[in-house]
């Protein structure tokens, strides 16, 4: 009987790795859509068809709940601050797709759990050992590596994506603390109708009429970053934080293909080398998050403020 439950135990976290790994080349589609679309769109018109049509698979969660009750907002000014940083994180994301490699924007995006870690002393008032701040010096080096600010090839939109990163990680930062008291569904459907109500408002400013192929990234853009959201929720119901973590960072190897295959690009040496430390640092931090009990808190980190 043992043995049957360690096996069972096996299989669902397999089911977890394999919906996790799917998520993420979902991701990577829907990034690749962005980079394809940015020339011809501006930013605000991607985002706000980007969150409007990702509201469908929201929908559909809220359909299978069988109530409204799963959109109750507790705090409604989170809720907000959490729709401002989320609208500049993505918008800043979105406007870097179009102009960076993808790799290189993946990679640098990696920042986020160092981030997350020295933030949250002041902004959550858990403790950060020496252990985790040697792990956020040692990963804001792999940045040096890929930015290479003194280097003759530098591009000053890199440091564009530090700056979504770190608003990003004020959104983990905000969801962590919206887990208290509000449901994901909540959290994830409040982001996106604020998020479309602002970026409707510029819509008459930026308008471009899409063309038809523009239409359809832009439906694909947002059904894929949906439908990725609602795996990455089903992979954590098999698996835990800890073990999913590290499969996560799959995106940059989906994002260096399609890179590659569609506009050819081809990541520099020392990109591998900086994403390399930048990992190895993001699962130390995972490591030790999961030793210390703050990770299984956390475990939806990911899952809820993609969308």
């Amino acid at each position: 009987m043992a043995g049957a439950g360690f096996g069972h135990g096996v299989g669902q976290a397999g089911k977890g790795i394999a919906l996790m790994l799917l998520s993420t080349l979902f991701f990577a589609v829907m990034n690749s859509s962005v980079k394809a679309i940015g020339p011809s769109v501006p930013t605000e018109q991607v985002l706000f068809f980007r969150n409007l049509f990702a509201l469908l698979p929201v929908a559909f969660v809220v359909w299978r709940a069988g109530s409204l009750e799963v959109l109750r907002p507790n705090r409604p000014w989170q809720h907000v601050w959490r729709a401002i940083a989320g609208i500049i994180s993505l918008g800043t994301f979105f406007y870097c797709y179009a102009r960076l490699p993808l790799a290189d924007v993946i990679a640098i995006s990696f920042t986020c759990p160092l981030f997350v870690t020295a933030l949250s002393p002041w902004l959550l008032g858990e403790p950060v050992g020496p252990r985790r701040w040697a792990a956020v010096v040692v990963g804001f080096l792999g940045v040096l590596l890929i930015v290479q600010p003194g280097a003759a090839g530098f591009d000053p939109l890199l440091l564009l994506v530090l700056m979504a990163t770190l608003f990003y990680s004020l959104v983990l930062i905000s969801v962590r603390k919206l887990n208290r008291t509000d449901t994901p569904t909540a959290i994830v459907f409040w982001y996106m109708v604020i998020s479309v109500a602002v970026t409707g408002l510029a819509l008459p400013f930026v308008w471009v009429t899409p063309a038809l192929f523009s239409w359809l990234l832009l439906i694909g853009l947002g059904l894929f970053g949906g439908v990725a959201q609602l795996i990455v929720t089903a992979a954590f119901r098999y698996a835990d934080a800890a073990v999913l973590a590290p499969f996560d960072y799959a995106s940059i190897l989906w994002g260096s293909a399609l890179g590659y295959l569609i506009w050819g690009e081809v990541p520099a040496g020392t990109l591998w080398s900086g994403a390399a430390v930048l990992i190895a640092s993001g699962l130390y931090i995972a490591h030790r998050e999961a030793k210390l009990g703050l990770l299984g808190r956390f475990r939806r980190r990911r899952a809820t403020p993609e969308l």
